[in-house]
């Protein structure tokens, strides 16, 4: 049994912000709703459709649990854009897919978005091609199940494949941060913390670029994350029959987060995980990231890292990773001293497929000056300002609206 001193820590998590909608709106009565191999659908038709007529597949993102297409829809209708109202009124019918568990394999994953694309092809009526992608990891799911689709010679009938601030080429998390989530209080079930469950997962050691492994206290490319590469080679890593677009919430010219500067101190806690201190991603050898430490039961220990580049302050899609961490930490009593809320979470070199970003010259590269074609994609943008990573701006959305209708 935990020591009745442990402390307790709600239930936080830090996924994509998919599930968490700051402006809920109302969301309309379903016109269809099926339940597939390792998911489950909501199905709007699009303005003047009475049947399914021009299917655009919208898979969810990384989190812990079940997805909730309820919080999903409000996310993408009632943030800065209305992104479902939008292609709805282009007569698009909007097909959101959920899956069961948003931590299991992408791979596993995969099959809920193959059968989503199968039922969409047996109720359409017509003969429009399907639109399938996805946001965050849904763009991986989707694009490895056409991949896999068109390897086996399965005619999947989609004319554009999208993927909005996919990581692509990997996402990032402090590793600072992934250690310390072995270090959260388990329930009175016994079970692990749920950010705990979350970055041991199947889902984060396949995205995450590189993985904090409590086990042996190393960090690196994990296991499932060669799997998933794998598998991607022999399915020839990308479709080939449609056309690939993809939008990235990072800048293209090269500019992060300038106030985040590296080696810097990002958060401090104190009482429940008294002097614990993240420090912002720098470059080197043996250099600190966090200092880690919790009272009961005891444990204290020093995390680093060697050949990183700045990460944190990164061109790239951003996660509030330290600004939901301190606020969980002030929600079960303790105290923060948050410098930095927000970080890099998925580079627009990854989102964009342009570039991998293990060196410091590639991660802030200035994407729109690059040559397109060290890209697999057949057109991408990246957004003109630092936004939140997922989030569904006008000029992002539109872009990829005018590609569906190509």
């Amino acid at each position: 049994m935990p020591e009745k001193t442990e402390p307790e820590v709600g239930p936080f998590t830090i996924g994509d912000p998919l599930a968490s909608p700051s402006n809920p709106v109302e969301v309309p009565d379903r016109d269809e709703e099926w339940t597939v191999t390792k998911g489950f659908t909501w199905v709007f038709y699009g303005e003047g459709n009475s049947h399914l007529t021009r299917p655009v597949i919208i898979a969810d993102g990384f989190n812990h649990g079940k997805s909730d297409l309820k919080k999903l829809y409000e996310f993408l209708e009632g943030e800065e854009y209305g992104f479902i109202s939008a292609l709805r009124e282009r007569g698009m019918d909007v097909i959101l897919l959920g899956f069961q568990d948003r931590t299991a394999s992408i791979l596993e994953n995969a099959k809920a978005a193959e059968a989503t694309v199968r039922e969409a092809i047996a109720r359409r009526v017509g003969d429009h091609r399907l639109v399938v992608g996805g946001f965050s990891m849904g763009g991986l799911v989707t694009r490895y199940a056409l991949a896999r689709m068109e390897s086996e010679r399965i005619d999947h009938q989609t004319g554009v494949y999208f993927s909005y601030d996919t990581p692509h080429r990997g996402a990032t998390i402090p590793i600072g941060v992934q250690a310390f989530s072995y270090l959260l209080p388990r329930g009175l079930d016994l079970k692990p913390h749920p950010f705990t469950q979350q970055m041991d997962s199947a889902a984060a050691r396949q995205m995450l670029w590189q993985h904090y492994d409590n086990k042996t206290g190393k960090t690196g490319v994990a296991p499932e994350r060669e799997t998933l590469l794998t598998a991607l080679d022999e399915v020839g890593q990308w479709p080939q029959i449609p056309l690939k677009v993809a939008v990235a919430n990072g800048r293209g010219d090269g500019v992060g987060l300038p106030e985040v500067k590296a080696g810097e101190v990002a958060l401090r806690l104190d009482v429940r995980y008294p002097g614990t201190t993240f420090y912002t991603q720098a470059q080197g050898d043996d250099v600190t990231v966090a200092y880690l430490k919790r009272a009961f039961p005891a444990t204290e220990k020093t995390i680093t890292t060697s050949g990183f580049p700045e990460l944190d302050g990164a061109p790239g899609g951003t996660l509030l990773t330290y600004g939901i961490l301190a606020k969980s930490m002030e929600e079960a009593g303790g105290q923060a001293d948050l410098r930095h809320a927000e970080v890099c979470f998925v580079p627009s070199v990854s989102a964009v497929d342009i570039s991998d970003f293990e060196k410091q010259e590639d991660l802030y590269a200035k994407v729109d000056d690059l040559n397109p074609d060290k890209s697999s994609l057949d057109a991408f943008l990246c957004s003109p300002t630092t936004t939140a990573h997922t989030l569904p701006t006008e000029e992002l959305c539109t872009w990829l609206m005018d590609h569906f209708e190509r």
